[in-house]
């Protein structure tokens, strides 16, 4: 049976005496077929509900050979060719499967602090010295990662296009670069980033194939500049070719500059010459790529807000240290801005007094103490102190080397916690509550045991998950677990974390770390392959849930969350993970931005370009759309989709009639309510349709009972009524509406 549904020929069925397929007593010869189809079979006769196999997202009949989505239409040879003019060549290009983007404010972006020093040969070089635009279409930006090699191309393009070109920053959402999944449009500018070593290794055949866009992008009046890591340039010695020019930049622009100006265009005037006054804090700068000296700025800015906050502070509410030495704002930006190394080496080093020097290393159980207040802040010292103990557990537990004494016997042979509290840097104020007020060594702390103790990653990932208390993207656990899983920027630890974490624990991990513009990619391609595995997939579905309950989430992000719970969808065999997909569709159909995705989704389906199990959960979770009146698919607001196809489509397999007909029967009971009995009719009309076709006979059947004992408003016995329409008069003594035979 084809996965198509069709709506029955009776013209063609030897049991439809000639009748019209719109006769509204026609319907019972089907029935009576469909109970014949259920004689016993040979075992290999094929089942008469047997699904066709799902069909290729897209796929390519033959070489050179192109279809379009509908109607369906088959170029020979290159598209272009065929086009003849640029809007129809435009058009075809967004019949295809092409990178989603977010639209820029050019003005915006216009206004955003920028330092050009270091990137000024290489900006000149991009320009055309006689026009002042672009030299070429298609730009290529080789860079190492982290100088600001994204904020160059973006700047770029704001600064040498036209202001009627729109500027589109591109989500490289594939597995491997392909010109054909390009965007082409009129007057754009389009932006991408190629950064992850897994899906955007650059090879000479795709850069050749850019020779062939550029010259797209040229009719159209448009650019594209790839921004591309270097350790992913696998063409170092890469002849030009027309219309792509490829660009190198080695270094960020200084870092002091960079921090400066960003100080001066978020209004933070004063704390800006305070810096630019310390020498000290200039060389604190003085090295920082570009991604580190902007999140300088946030630590200043925080630093300063706290340096504020304490000096309006009553004297009696600052700490006995605080008084005896009240820090400047220079020490607390150079503690802010240090990466405590020199410190860290000590406190973690071997335990050895050599010519009288004091011994700063800290004891084992101490620097489990340091690693719980480097997470926690501030907290009541009993909670501290279980978190060490926690983390002592887990260490221990990984260690296959038996250990002398009990963790008891160890704990009450050290000094005292509130000594040892004291010893690593914190406070205990009256009522017990430990205070470690210095988040920027918190934070050096955890990331220089994470690089130094390998063995230390596993128990670590372990016991944060542990401490988190509920799956909040704003609780310091959660935040600390997405920077250390990360930090290196590979999947191994993602893949260490989603063993020891929780699905909704790991999804809001996972929901920190999907808009970080350095390891956001890493995630998508993560949750893309993790959509793949039965024991993934519960934190897929989290976490896109997350992204797209997020008021504010770009269309990019919302298309990536869509495909891989679309992906979900096609491959679980889990009824849980199903629900759990519907749900997420459902809490889409609540909000308009969202039933217009579905409203896709459902659109990509009925024209056969995706699995029929993510478009019938999409169709479903529209189905719950309340409106006064008839439903909301089929009033006159209702989009383009072919509800009675779809409804055959769903009520004609046993496995989606059983989720269907409920929503169904919420239908008629709402129409039913109604003191306008025409809404009702023309429900019952439009859903007569795909009842009367091939092997409805269950669905029919279990459709009336469950309106057994619902009435109109009006007083109409609505599971009669349907059965009056659907059965015909001769055959109402052959059969009830249950089904029963008489």
């Amino acid at each position: 049976m084809s996965d198509t549904p069709q709506l029955p020929r009776f013209a063609d069925d030897p049991n439809s005496e000639g009748r019209r397929s719109g006769d509204p007593e026609s319907w019972l010869p089907s029935w009576l077929q469909s109970r014949q189809d259920h004689r016993p079979k040979p075992p290999d006769a094929p089942s008469p509900i047997e699904e066709a196999p799902e069909q290729p997202l897209a796929q390519e009949v033959a070489p050179g050979v192109h279809t379009a989505a509908s109607p369906v239409t088959h170029f020979h040879s290159q598209v272009e060719v065929v086009a003849g003019v640029v809007e129809q060549l435009v058009l075809e290009t967004r019949k295809r499967d092409v990178l989603e983007g977010e639209e820029l404010d050019r003005v915006a972006l216009l206004e955003q602090p920028f330092v050009r020093d270091a990137w000024t040969d290489t900006w000149q070089e991009a320009l055309d010295p006689a026009t002042g635009g672009l030299r070429a279409p298609v730009l290529v930006v080789v860079a190492p990662r982290a100088i600001g090699a994204t904020t160059f191309a973006l700047r770029l393009l704001a600064e040498h296009t036209t202001p009627s070109t729109t500027l589109v920053k591109l989500q490289a959402d594939w597995n491997s670069p392909s010109r054909t999944r390009l965007p082409l449009e009129q007057r754009h500018a389009f932006q991408l980033d190629l950064k992850d070593p897994d899906t955007d290794r650059v090879s000479a055949d795709f850069l050749t194939s850019l020779g062939k866009h550029a010259e797209h992008l040229a009719n159209c009046r448009s650019y594209l500049v790839l921004t591309v890591a270097q350790e992913i340039w696998e063409v170092p010695g890469l002849v030009a070719r027309p219309g792509v020019q490829v660009l190198r930049l080695t270094e960020s622009p200084a870092a002091g500059p960079v921090v400066d100006a960003h100080l001066e265009a978020g209004g933070h005037h004063e704390p800006a010459k305070e810096i630019r006054a310390s020498e000290r804090a200039l060389s604190q700068l003085r090295g920082l790529n570009a991604v580190a000296a902007v999140q300088a700025v946030h630590r200043i800015v925080a630093v300063w807000e706290e340096h504020r906050l304490h000096r309006q502070a009553p004297a009696p509410l600052r700490s006995g240290a605080d008084r005896d030495a009240a820090k400047t704002f220079e020490d607390r930006v150079l503690e802010a801005l240090s990466d405590w190394r020199g410190e860290l080496d000590e406190l973690f080093g071997d335990r050895i007094v050599a010519g009288g020097r004091t011994d700063r290393s800290l004891a084992l159980e101490d620097r489990y103490l340091l690693l719980s207040l480097a997470v926690r802040q501030s907290a009541p010292v009993s909670l501290v102190s279980a978190d060490t103990r926690q983390l002592q557990a887990a260490v221990e537990s990984v260690n296959t080397d038996p250990t002398a004494g009990t963790a008891a016997q160890a704990a009450f042979a050290s000094r005292g916690l509130r000594r040892r509290i004291q010893d690593v840097g914190a406070t205990v104020d009256g009522r017990d509550v430990v205070l470690f007020d210095r988040p920027a060594y918190g934070r050096a702390v955890l990331e220089y045991v994470w690089d130094n103790y390998e063995a230390m990653r596993t128990p670590l990932l372990g016991w944060l998950a542990k401490l988190a208390a509920r799956p909040d993207p704003t609780d310091p656990v959660v935040r600390t677990l997405a920077s250390l899983a990360l930090r290196h920027g590979t999947r191994e630890h993602l893949n260490k974390l989603a063993e020891l974490t929780a699905p909704d624990l790991l999804g809001a991990v996972l929901r920190t770390a999907v808009h970080d513009e350095h390891v956001g990619r890493l995630v998508w391609a993560t949750l893309y392959q993790w959509a793949d595995t039965s024991g993934s997939a519960p934190t897929v579905v989290s976490t896109c849930r997350l992204v797209l309950a997020d008021p504010e989430v770009s269309s990019a992000a919302a298309k990536m969350a869509v495909v891989r719970l679309r992906r979900v969808a096609q491959r679980t065999t889990d009824p849980a993970v199903r629900q759990s997909v519907l749900a997420v569709f459902e809490e889409l159909a609540r909000r308009s931005a969202g039933r217009a995705r579905l409203v896709t989704e459902v659109g990509t389906w009925q024209q056969a370009k995706s699995s029929s199990r993510s478009g019938s959960l999409a169709f479903l979770a529209l189905m719950s759309v309340d409106t006064p009146g008839l439903p909301w698919l089929l009033s006159a607001d209702a989009p383009g989709i072919d509800v009675q196809r779809a409804l055959a489509e769903l009520l004609g397999s046993p496995e989606t009639a059983v989720e269907t007909i409920p929503r169904i029967t919420g239908w008629i009971r709402s129409c039913a309510d109604d003191a306008d009995s025409d809404s009702y009719a023309q429900l019952r009309d439009q859903l007569l349709v795909p009842l009367r076709g091939h092997r409805m006979f269950q669905a029919g059947m279990n459709l009336m009972q469950a309106l057994t004992g619902s009435v109109t408003a009006q007083g109409v016995n609505i599971a009669e009524d349907f059965y009056q329409h659907l059965v015909r008069a001769p055959f109402h003594k052959l059969f009830a509406p249950d089904g029963a035979v008489r």
